[in-house]
């Protein structure tokens, strides 16, 4: 979404993400990745409670699914970090609003499943 973020802000919509870290992981990713949008520490995962954001199970961490992913991401230049207290807490994209209107949403199945930047544009531009 970093490299989306002019795009969805152009059409009216802002990104906030939420991530598993604690604050000190927050702000070391914001500054590394340079992310230009807001980011929500959910250390006690009372947010992904709240939104039935699906968890892997420890064996789930090393779906087939997720290799070619990882190797995307890899190739892009991204790494992994050190990871948090909730590792196997997997993903969620919302596009909500006006109000509290759900627009869009993709749970992830797995830990490379992310939703479609563009999925994510067009439901924020859709309809206000």
């Amino acid at each position: 979404m970093r490299d989306a973020h002019d795009e969805v802000r152009s059409g009216g919509a802002d990104v906030v993400a939420i991530g598993t870290g604690d604050l000190r992981y927050a702000h070391a990713f914001v500054e590394d990745e340079r992310i230009p949008f807001l980011v929500l520490v959910d250390d006690d995962a009372r947010a992904a409670r709240a939104a039935s954001v699906r968890r892997a199970t420890p064996w789930g961490l090393f779906d087939p699914r997720s290799f070619p992913g990882a190797r995307r991401a890899q190739r892009g230049g991204h790494r992994i970090r050190k990871s948090g207290k909730r590792v196997t807490q997997l993903g969620a994209t919302f596009v909500v609003g006006p109000g509290s209107r759900l627009r869009y949403e993709h749970l992830d199945e797995h830990t490379a499943d992310h939703a479609p930047v563009s999925d994510v544009i067009a439901a924020a531009a859709s309809d206000r």
